[in-house]
């Protein structure tokens, strides 16, 4: 057996919410760590200065406000431009 530690890597994990997209996470949570980046203030008081680090367990938790884009449906029975 290896007597190396065991690292604790929790705050690099997707949460496995099925009602949640693992792409919609990896979105949110770098866009909240460019907002950092750029100078806002992390929500959760924490002890890791990396931004990323921060955005993704702020994205975890919920805290990080985002809409989702109205989804557009486009009739299958219209012509195409130039099949007319």
């Amino acid at each position: 057996m290896s007597d190396t530690p065991v690292r604790n890597n929790l705050h690099c994990s997707i949460p496995d919410d099925p009602d949640q997209s693992t792409y919609r996470f990896i979105i949110v949570a770098a866009k909240r760590a460019r907002q950092l980046q750029s100078g806002h203030r992390p929500v959760l008081p924490t002890s890791s200065k990396k931004p990323t680090i921060i955005a993704m367990e702020e994205a975890r938790r919920g805290l990080v406000k985002y809409e989702l884009p109205p989804v557009v449906i486009v009739p299958e029975d219209l012509p195409v431009e130039g099949e007319i």
